[in-house]
């Protein structure tokens, strides 16, 4: 798996995030764990 130019990467155990400013291959990794993408949070809803 290659790492995504300009996605947000969060570290599930400390919470550390980095953000890819060079994609390419290999992966993030923190606390001896792959760091996963971080999910877009999701819009308000405009009733």
């Amino acid at each position: 798996m290659a790492n995504q130019l300009g996605r947000r990467y969060i570290c599930e155990e400390c919470g550390t995030e980095v953000l890819c400013t060079k994609g390419g291959e290999g992966l993030f990794h923190c606390c001896d764990k792959e760091m996963q993408i971080k999910q877009a949070k999701p819009l308000p809803s405009s009733d």
